[in-house]
């Protein structure tokens, strides 16, 4: 697991947090936002399992 993976993650959770709060209080901007990041984090942990792959393939 490298570091895309692992901050992806992060990014993930934090916009989960951010689209729940923007429902919450009505703040549509804010849930927008939420599911942005989380589109993001979810890219980058892609990414990251991509590279993951790559390198098992090369130490193969």
């Amino acid at each position: 697991m490298n570091k895309d993976r692992i901050e992806g993650s992060m990014t993930q959770a934090k916009g989960k947090v951010k689209e729940v709060a923007g429902k919450v209080t009505g703040d549509a901007k804010l849930e927008t936002e939420g599911h942005a990041d989380q589109v993001k984090g979810k890219i980058q942990n892609a990414v990251g399992g991509a590279k993951d792959k790559l390198k098992e393939a090369l130490d193969n």
